[in-house]
């Protein structure tokens, strides 16, 4: 009997271990008058090699770990000149290693990573330089910010302008 108490306890501990992995995350503020959530999947760099390793350039991104990185908006928003009504999507990012990044704001919000992501279903593209700073960001994480939403990760920064 306490080899299987023990055998049990093992499996509970990693399974919770491993499913600590990318920990989904929740963050809500305010750029304005709106309410801006976002939920996603936060990996951790562990040492690894991310922008054009784990990430790859020219390639879709869900921006996150496991389901789509979702941001929602109380009231309509402006993002690069295009109106965008209250509701929930998707984010995306096509990282480059020598040109601006495609952020995308996708209507499809429920799916899992970016095996479904359809560009027909974009609401927003922008093209965004990111920046590389000195200073590591272990674990993906997103902030709300005065005018925008910035992501960063391992070195990198990149804020989609909200108005």
């Amino acid at each position: 009997m306490k080899k299987i108490k023990f055998t049990l306890i093992l499996i509970l501990i990693t399974t919770i271990t491993f499913a600590q992995e990318s920990p989904r995350k929740q963050t809500t503020g305010k750029i304005g008058e709106v309410t801006v959530t976002i939920d996603y999947g936060s990996p951790f760099v562990k040492g690894r090699t991310i922008w054009g390793g784990l990430v790859k350039y020219g390639k879709v991104w869900r921006a996150g770990a496991n389901e789509n990185t979702t941001f929602s908006f109380d009231k309509e928003v402006t993002i690069g000149g295009t109106l965008v009504p209250a509701g929930k999507y998707s984010f995306f990012i096509i990282p480059y290693e020598n040109k601006d990044w495609v952020l995308i704001l996708n209507k499809k919000n429920d799916g899992w990573g970016a095996f479904s992501y359809n560009e027909k279903e974009d609401i927003v593209r922008l093209n965004i330089a990111p920046k590389f700073v000195d200073t590591n960001q272990e674990s993906l994480m997103y902030s709300i910010v005065e005018k925008g939403i910035q992501l960063a990760w391992g070195k990198m920064r990149v804020t989609l302008p909200i108005n």
